[in-house]
């Protein structure tokens, strides 16, 4: 049932220490007014004030996206963001690790008696093995120690189902691994919202649908939900039993509830996102011209959700914007997100109007700040990394291979996506030495293999943890047959249907080539007459043996016909064939050089 104050919440917090920090964050702003309003209270009134000191009280919202259990600092590409400098040059920042991110929500919640925090969904799932390896438990702790207040589930919160899910809201040990130390695993006490996802047995939501936080009379409610199509991108396993529901919809549903309530003051948490014009995380969304606003899912949202919602706090994307976007009334609506991975934070204030009880919506401001570095870890955290590292310790510092440089996974085709997908065609032909190719999905690669030691390993190792951050999933490696015309509609997929707005360029093993050509539309995009395999042109009618995840293999990520493929054979986890490939194809004496990323040719 749905609750003001559920009782997983009434525990005794954890509260830690809120350092005081001198370093200034980084900041990139929006507003929706600059006007002052009058008898306006600040969120950090004198101590002693009444408490009721004006009309106008600001209210503090921290808020932070799609973390997937990056405790630590995240290496390579992941740990950075680009900064938009004043000369219209950029710069990047290394950035994230709880550590700092502990340290920068303390120093931001410093003065501000009225201060809330909030997350936008996928704060675990996909995660490095220090959290993965114990089904990211050790995030939960250090979410608890972060003060979370709320947050909405993501769709990553759903790939162990929602059995799972429920143990990392409630607690309990792991059904099948136990308890990691003596004590029980006490669960999120913060709860977790899902307005959205209806269990299909009781047509209820499977978790709380909204939480309302109050102080001294403010009363700000928060209604959670994930992207309708999350059984699109997640396992079946992980979602069966469930229903997305469409999320303007429920979150116009509970909008009226609230109201109903007392509520007015409403933000919604939508697992789902948008593209903005530019990657700087400082980027003016709303400076006028063709390369202002944001594009996607959740610009169509924003558009539609109730006016009586007053701040949409996004994800999903893994992008960075603080925009402005008019609700149905025409009336402007805050709608952000903080990329990902801890690298950001965004602080918006609400003036809450204590005569109505709603949002000056005219007075809202908000801005995106870098979970810098520079600034002193916070030792609870440190402590709490210290304690999982070394359980994890014996598992992840073992050695699988070694590399000559980075192998990232940037780009339309990426070198650590050609070499995954090698590593899944080598192990494929242990199995049946007929597969003749590869497919692998750009969202299924994590993070990238970075040269430089991370705990002491020695530059150029990879360790098992470093590998089990690339592919934490643990889907297996299926073969299946598939005819020459489905072969060439998997990839025509990658451009078309589902996937037509937002593409999704599979990484593909060595002897696939083909022409991508970005000047056309739609399923056009993919040349057919280019596609070859191993020179040769593809017969519709040949049978052909593909190796996939367990995943795509199923239909995921918007390949329907990935689906329909026949002879099945299931082989174990692909990180398990990661690390085969690499202990087979490099040493100490002979690393492995980055793949050159040109199997697909890409016209502009």
């Amino acid at each position: 049932m749905p609750a003001t104050s559920p009782a997983h919440h009434q525990r005794r917090r954890r509260r830690t220490n809120r350092l005081l920090v001198t370093a200034a964050g980084l900041v990139a702003a929006g507003a929706l007014a600059a006007a002052a309003l009058p008898g306006s209270a600040s969120a950090g009134e004198t101590k002693g004030a009444p408490a009721h000191s004006g009309r106008y009280q600001d209210v503090q919202l921290l808020s932070f996206n799609d973390l997937h259990g990056n405790l630590e600092p995240p290496a390579g590409s992941a740990g950075r963001v680009t900064e938009l400098q004043h000369d219209g040059t950029t710069k990047t920042i290394d950035a994230g690790g709880v550590e700092y991110l502990a340290t920068h929500l303390r120093q931001a919640r410093e003065g501000n008696r009225y201060s809330v925090t909030a997350a936008g969904g996928d704060m675990v799932g996909a995660s490095p093995l220090l959290s993965g390896l114990f089904h990211d438990e050790p995030t939960i702790e250090a979410l608890n120690q972060l003060d979370l207040d709320v947050t909405a589930v993501g769709n990553h919160e759903f790939d162990e189902g929602a059995a799972e899910l429920a143990r990392l809201q409630h607690g309990g040990c792991h059904p099948t691994e136990g308890c990691y130390t003596d004590e029980e695993f006490g669960g999120a006490d913060f709860p977790y919202l899902a307005a959205n996802v209806l269990d299909d047995r009781t047509g209820k939501p499977v978790l709380d649908p909204y939480w309302v936080w109050k102080k001294n009379g403010v009363k700000v409610g928060f209604i959670g939900v994930t992207l309708e199509a999350t059984p699109d991108i997640v396992s079946a396993e992980g979602v069966k039993g469930l229903s997305f529901k469409d999320e303007v919809e429920t979150i116009d549903k509970y909008a009226k509830v609230l109201q109903r309530k007392g509520v007015k003051s409403i933000v919604a948490l939508i697992h789902e996102g948008g593209f903005p014009a530019s990657s700087a995380y400082n980027y003016d969304c709303d400076a006028p011209g063709a390369g202002d606003g944001i594009s996607g899912p959740i610009a169509q949202i924003a558009e539609n959700v109730s006016p009586q919602v007053d701040a949409l706090v996004t994800g999903h994307t893994h992008n960075a914007y603080v925009c402005t976007v008019p609700d149905p009334a025409g009336k402007p609506r805050m709608v952000t997100s903080a990329a990902s991975f801890g690298r950001l934070y965004t602080d918006t204030t609400l003036t809450y109007d204590r005569a109505t009880g709603d949002i000056a919506r005219t007075a809202v401001k908000s801005a995106n700040h870098v979970v810098t570095r520079d600034v002193p870890k916070a030792p609870d955290m440190t402590a709490l990394i210290d304690k999982w590292n070394t359980l994890a310790a014996p598992i992840g510092n073992r050695p699988i291979g070694y590399i000559t440089g980075d192998i990232n996974r940037d780009g339309t085709e990426s070198p650590l996506g050609d070499l995954i997908a090698d590593a899944q065609l080598e192990y494929a032909r242990k199995l049946d030495a007929e597969t003749d190719l590869a497919l692998m999905n750009p969202g299924g690669i994590r993070a990238p293999l970075t040269y430089a030691a991370k705990a002491g390993e020695g530059d150029g190792v990879v360790t098992y943890a470093e590998g089990f951050t690339v592919q934490p999933f643990a889907n297996t490696v299926n073969l299946q047959d598939f005819t020459g015309a489905q072969l060439i509609q998997i990839l025509k997929e990658q451009v078309s249907g589902a996937n037509e707005a937002a593409p999704k360029i599979l990484q593909i093993s060595s002897g696939l080539t083909y022409t991508l050509d970005l000047t056309k539309t739609g399923a056009d995009r993919v040349v057919t007459d280019s596609i070859r395999l191993n020179g040769s042109a593809i017969d519709p009618a040949a049978t052909y043996r593909v190796a996939a995840n367990s995943f795509l293999a199923g239909g995921g990520d918007g390949f329907p016909t990935l689906g329909q493929g026949g002879n099945d054979l299931v082989g174990e986890d692909d990180l398990t064939a990661l690390e085969q490939y690499l202990t087979a194809n490099s040493s100490a004496d002979n690393p492995l050089a980055p793949p050159k990323a040109d199997r697909i040719t890409v016209v502009d």
